[in-house]
């Protein structure tokens, strides 16, 4: 078997690997959560702006956070203004399900 080993100096990220053996997410939610887990806490995410830093459209994006969310590794929270209108989404991101 082959055993391929990389040298970590700089521009990497560590996280649990329970993800990658949930055999109920697709390999792209995995990747899109890894890449999520790479950014630093104050990240400020929206379906826009992961769309922006992929291949993947807005409807691919909605559908693998979704996954995420029916997995438990994601809880997105609808936030409403002093006038009780929708204002903005907050994304709370997991390395193991809720769930």
């Amino acid at each position: 078997m082959a055993v391929f080993r990389t040298e970590k100096k700089e521009g990497f990220t560590i996280m649990a690997n329970y993800h990658f053996k949930d055999r109920r997410l697709s390999m792209k939610a995995k990747g899109l959560l890894s890449m999520m887990l790479s950014f630093s806490d104050d990240w400020q995410y929206s379906l826009n702006g992961l769309a922006a830093m992929s291949k993947e459209g807005l409807t691919s994006i909605r559908a693998m956070v979704k996954e995420l969310e029916d997995s438990g590794y994601l809880v997105r929270r609808r936030l409403r203004n002093g006038r009780g209108q929708l204002s903005s989404v907050e994304y709370d991101i997991y390395e193991k399900p809720l769930s």
